[in-house]
Order: C-alpha cells, then sequence, then structure tokens
C-alpha cells in the first residue's frame, strides 16, 4: 500500500506546473482510483444512519450517491481518499467538473493541521445544478477549518501539505443524494498565462 501512495505522489504532487495548462487532481481512471484508494466514511461513526456509495464507470465517472439521514444525530455521507501526499500551491484553488441534483456538496481536504493533536479537515461547499455537466471552481482561499462540525476560523489552509481529499454530502436534508465527478484539477497561479 505504500508503494501506492508513493506512485499517487509522484503522478500528483510532481505535475509540473505548465502556463495555461490544468494539473489533474483526479480522473478517476480504474489504475489511479485504486491508487488513491477512495473510500466511504458515513455518519455511523457517531450513531448516524446515513448510507453513501461509490461507483466508478468504465469511462471514468466517479458517481457518489446514497440517503442522507438526519436521525441519531447524524447528517453526512462522505467519500475520501486514503492517505496521500500532494503540493498544489502552484494553483489558486480547484475547478470540479460536475453533474449533480442541485444540493450543495462540500470539497475537502485534510493537511498536518491539528487541532488538540487531532487530525482536523477543511472545507468549502459547492452548488451543483440537477441532472446538468458544470464546471466549478472553488479558490483555495475560502476553505475554512473544521474539526467535528465546529469552524476553526484561526486555522490556514495550506494546499501545499495536502494529505487527504474528499467529497460530502451535509446540506441538513434528509434524503437521496447523487453526485457525478469527471475530474478534479487545479487552477490559476503558476497554471495561469501571465
Amino acid at each position: 500500500m505504500k508503494i501506492k501512495f508513493a506512485i499517487a505522489a509522484i503522478l500528483f504532487a510532481c505535475l509540473p506546473a505548465v502556463a495555461g495548462e490544468r494539473q489533474s487532481v483526479a480522473e478517476f481512471t480504474p489504475e489511479e482510483s485504486e491508487i488513491l484508494d477512495w473510500r466511504i466514511v458515513d455518519d455511523g461513526v457517531m450513531g448516524g444512519l446515513s448510507q453513501g456509495q461509490r461507483e466508478i464507470s468504465k469511462d471514468g465517472i466517479l458517481r457518489f450517491f446514497g440517503t442522507l439521514s438526519l436521525e441519531n444525530n447524524g447528517g453526512f455521507s462522505s467519500l475520501r481518499t486514503g492517505d496521500v501526499k500532494m503540493d498544489w500551491s502552484g494553483g489558486e484553488g480547484v475547478i470540479l467538473r460536475v453533474k449533480g441534483d442541485g444540493r450543495t456538496y462540500q470539497l475537502r481536504f485534510g493537511t498536518d493541521a491539528e487541532y488538540s493533536g487531532r487530525e482536523m479537515s477543511f472545507q468549502a461547499g459547492f452548488p451543483t445544478e440537477k441532472d446538468k455537466w458544470t464546471e466549478v471552481k472553488v479558490p483555495f482561499r475560502s476553505f475554512v477549518g473544521i474539526w467535528r462540525g465546529m469552524d476553526l476560523p484561526d486555522k490556514t489552509f495550506d494546499p501545499a501539505k495536502i494529505r487527504r481529499l474528499g467529497l460530502q454530502m451535509a446540506d441538513k436534508k434528509k434524503g437521496p443524494f447523487e453526485l457525478r465527478v469527471d475530474w478534479i484539477r487545479t487552477y490559476g497561479g503558476d497554471n495561469t498565462p501571465p
């Protein structure tokens, strides 16, 4: 498994920043998906009843879907990678090509930042349009520190120290959800022509 993560680091952290080009973050090929080790983590870890699933089609489309439940203090379903090491400091943010259900999803990053000695995350929401493919930009400056639902505004997101990438449904609306993702890429910064 450590070899797979080392390969992921080579594939994603060391991509050259070429003027006018976007750097690939995730393309959802079978090989890449195995390397990144995508997995579901639902609110069942705290007694909730939400259930998420993931599928990756032969043509490289990620499908994150399931049912959000607010019972038993639940309310989230997430899809996240295993441990990785990526440096996306050459960009200004990420852009995703998605087709959703009209709900708002979260893009989440784990870095080496901690709160009370425990791993924390940085999150930013992004909208979707029902049954329509759109490209959504999420600037790095919009990510807010969070730990177990508590905002940590004094924590700063550092895109040079990414250790985990995730998607989450947590909009406090019970019922089915479905998000399709074609790709995730960085934009701006060193990737934009002067």
